[in-house]
């Protein structure tokens, strides 16, 4: 892609709104100022797009691809050594070298195949991504994660068995569904398993997110416009 799916200008505007609407839900919820991190969804949208919120100050960003990922950021990462990479989308076994190459942190650690893929890989190349435990708060049979009765266990797992650096969960819920209640039970699963990083809500939900204690939103959307083809 040659030029921004959305022009410059609007990505500024769209992340000085996003920031905002942030720093006002945590507010509303007694939360300190900063608590939590905006990462910038910029997949299937180009450099352009990436460079006009890189100028207007973003510096965390969320890819679903490692192939897209690693088309687009190593040059990035050159020039912006300050930025934080999230993987935020499924992760084949077969990528994980990939994965913890690129990323600062991937938050879809969703099976115990994975966690020992990524393990042997941080422990070849030296670097330890921080780790989220991909949890399916809704218990859907077509989503990918760890049911949230298992959590406990897989938690265990990763850290004990695979030495992995967990630092949070991540979920997603049910389409169409009042995400509050979901929102609120990974955050209660975060809290009695001592994980300290909560990542969930989206463009269209990140104010419960925030509400119910969120450190990380994901959002794309309603910074970069619709998704691209790149």
């Amino acid at each position: 892609m040659d030029r921004p799916s959305t022009p410059p200008t609007d990505i500024r505007a769209n992340l000085a709104s996003v920031t905002a609407r942030i720093a006002r839900a945590a507010a509303a919820a007694g939360r300190a100022p900063g608590s939590v991190t905006l990462v910038a969804v910029s997949k299937t949208h180009g450099v352009p797009s990436i460079r006009a919120a890189l100028e207007a100050g973003q510096r965390c960003f969320g890819e679903n691809r490692v192939q897209e990922a690693r088309a687009k950021w190593p040059a990035l990462r050159a020039q912006h050594p300050d930025l934080e990479l999230h993987l935020i989308g499924p992760l084949q076994t077969n990528k994980a070298r990939d994965a913890v190459a690129l990323f600062d942190a991937i938050e879809t650690i969703d099976r115990p195949k994975l966690a020992a893929a990524l393990a042997r890989e941080m422990a070849l190349q030296g670097k330890r991504p921080n780790c989220f435990v991909e949890v399916n708060i809704g218990n859907e049979p077509q989503k990918a994660g760890i049911a949230p009765d298992d959590v406990p266990a897989f938690l265990a797992a990763c850290r004990e068995l695979h030495r992995l650096p967990i630092v949070g969960l991540m979920c997603i819920p049910p389409l169409g569904a009042d995400p509050r209640p979901y929102f609120e039970r990974l955050a209660e699963l975060a809290r009695r398993s001592s994980v300290p990083l909560v990542s969930m809500g989206m463009s269209e939900d990140f104010e419960a997110a925030v509400a119910a204690g969120a450190t990380h939103v994901r959002v794309g959307t309603a910074i970069f416009g619709a998704r691209q083809n790149i």
